[in-house]
Formats: structure tokens, C-alpha cells, sequence
């Protein structure tokens, strides 16, 4: 989608596509009058001391901001060396606890449109969340092709370990993830169990497994024309054998353990395909696992909560709160 807000997610990403790689992300000068906005909460690392895998030179921070608004910001994010969860939490708690996971085609942090924009209307449900600031597997860790992964397990058995910290049920946390944060939303929910990284502490002795997948605009499969071509090449490397990128895409993973599925696409995505999302509805209903899919004939790709009501997309945020509901995730 294009804005007035700057160069679009989708003109980056696109970018991405093309070359297959991680798009550089230089920090600029705030442009006059664009006041950042300020958030806060806990923030809980990852790891303690370096993360698995790390190169002998650790990337550099680095944000972008893609917003010319004083009103609100829109941060890519690159040079994560540190993973952590940054925790926003309601003002009213039902228990519930949702993992955001930005995307980015896994080449930098959609951190606003997909993580603080998200948290914002969650909170206000009384869901507590916790925005993933995931490694880029494109920075020169080891074993890129689990690097997300790692991240993403470590966290949810981070959340269940601190959930009396925040008054959370562990048995009702759900994960939330857009175009590749989908593909890592929809990895964690089929490869909860799977071993990639060596057990550190009394917290990964708890389950990664979500409760409830919400993968929005996902990127799924990996091996066909479908996939988008950045993400690939930045999780699994430009030359990637066939078998890697079988093993990658989601739909491919799915078993009778994996979590309710809810899916949001629209067919005007020019990006990601919205072939990757039947393709994983497709999986689940050969499973008989619960799954939900919302196809819409306008949004785009990127459009995280800002679509106008005429848009028909824009519904999606009700229709992932009460699909929850159902399963007893959320209750407010």
C-alpha cells in the first residue's frame, strides 16, 4: 500500500524481493516537527550474555523512521543484537496474553505498523502484550535458518515462566504475526517442540507452544512461485537447497498438535501472494485442525490496523478477538 507517510512497506519489501537481500535501514534526522511517540513498559531480554550463534562482530541498532507525521511513528528496525519482549500492558487484564511479531521479510522490523499499532488495541481489550524483537537471520548469526525460531521459542517460554509476574493465564497466550512475522507466527505454532537451540535456564523446560496463531498476510511456503522471494533468501540464504525451503514452509509442518489457526489476507496483495494463506488453510483442514480464514478483495499488503471502515479488511481485528474468544483465549 502507498501513503502519504513516506515510502511504502510494500515499495521496501518489494525491494527486498528483487534483490533477495536485507535492505540497508540508515537512521535520518527527524524532519522538523516530527516528535517521536513515546512508549514504555518492561522489557525482557532474551538471552543472557550474547545469543546463540553470534558473529564475531554483533549488527548495529539501527531505526528508520518512515513517518512524516508529528502524530504517530513508523519505525524499521534492523541490527537487533540483543533480542527482547517489550511488554505494553492493559490498563484492565482478562488474562490473556498475545506474542506480536512484526514483519519485514525477515530483512528488518515493521516495529509500529505491526508491533505498538497492535498492542494499542489489544491492551484495550485487556489482552497484555509482549512485541518480539526478533533476531534478522540476514546479520551473520549461525544457523540462520533457525535464528527466528530460536528467538521465538526462547520467548514464549519466557512469557509462561513470568506469567504470575503479569497476571497472565499460561494456558491462554496466543502469537500474532505479520507477512514474515506470519511465517514465523505459523513456524512457532507447527515447530513449538523441535530443538534449535540448547536449554539455558528452568524456563525452557516449559512448552513454546501457542495457544492460538493469528498470521496475517503471512508469507507460508518457501518453494514455489507463491513465496515472496526476500524473505526466503534472508531466512535461508539466496542458495538454499529445495529441501531447506520444503522444510521452511509452514503448511508443510503442520500436525494434530498444532494450535487454532486464524488467517487474514486480501487478494489484492501484489507481495505475498494470498495463495500462501490457502495454502496453509489448505494444511489445516487436512489435519482437521481449527482454523478460520478471512480472504478480502481490497487492503493490500502492510496495512497492519490503518485501512479506512471502507476498505473491507479493515474488519480484521474484531474477527481475530472473537475467533480467540471461541477458543478461549481471550474473554474480554
Amino acid at each position: 500500500m502507498t501513503d502519504s507517510k513516506g515510502p511504502s512497506r510494500r515499495a521496501l519489501l518489494g525491494g527486498l524481493a528483487a534483490a533477495g537481500l536485507a535492505a540497508t535501514i540508515a537512521p535520518r534526522k527527524a524532519e522538523a516537527g516530527l516528535t517521536a511517540i513515546g512508549y514504555s513498559g518492561p522489557s525482557i531480554p532474551l538471552w543472557p550474555g550474547k545469543a546463540p550463534g553470534a558473529p564475531a562482530t554483533l549488527p548495529v541498532r539501527k531505526v528508520k523512521q518512515n513517518s512524516t507525521s508529528p502524530a504517530f511513528d513508523d519505525r524499521l528496525i534492523t541490527g537487533v543484537a540483543n533480542p527482547s519482549l517489550e511488554v505494553r500492558q492493559p490498563a484492565y487484564r482478562d488474562g490473556s496474553a498475545v506474542m506480536l511479531i512484526p514483519g519485514g521479510g525477515y530483512g528488518f522490523l515493521a516495529w509500529d505498523n505491526e508491533g505498538e499499532e497492535q498492542a494499542r488495541w489489544l491492551t484495550e481489550r485487556g489482552v497484555t502484550c509482549f512485541i518480539l524483537a526478533y533476531r534478522l537471520p540476514c546479520e551473520g548469526w549461525a544457523n540462520r535458518a533457525t535464528v527466528p525460531l530460536q528467538d521465538a521459542q526462547r520467548a514464549m517460554r519466557l512469557i509462561r515462566a513470568r506469567a504470575g509476574d503479569f497476571g497472565i493465564d499460561p494456558k491462554r497466550i496466543g502469537v500474532l504475526g505479520f507477512s514474515a512475522g506470519g511465517h514465523l507466527a505459523g513456524s512457532i505454532a507447527t515447530r513449538f517442540d523441535e530443538k534449535v537451540y540448547d536449554s539455558i535456564d528452568a524456563a525452557d523446560t516449559l512448552s513454546a507452544r501457542p495457544d492460538l496463531a493469528g498470521m496475517i498476510y503471512p508469507v507460508v511456503n518457501l518453494s514455489r512461485s507463491i513465496t515472496h522471494a526476500g524473505s526466503r533468501d534472508n531466512l535461508l540464504g539466496k542458495d538454499a537447497s529445495e529441501t531447506l525451503r520444503v522444510a521452511g514452509s509452514v503448511e508443510t509442518r503442520v500436525t494434530d498438535q498444532t494450535p487454532p489457526v486464524f488467517l487474514t489476507a486480501s487478494s489484492d496483495d501484489g507481495l505475498v501472494p494470498i495463495a500462501n494463506s490457502l495454502a496453509m488453510y489448505n494444511a489445516m483442514l487436512a489435519k482437521q485442525r481449527p482454523v478460520e480464514f478471512h480472504g478480502f478483495d481490497k487492503g493490500g499488503h502492510g496495512f497492519g490496523v490503518r485501512l479506512p471502515d471502507d476498505v473491507p479488511a479493515h474488519v480484521w481485528p474484531d474477527l481475530f478477538h472473537a475467533y480467540g474468544k471461541r477458543h478461549g483465549v481471550f474473554t474480554a
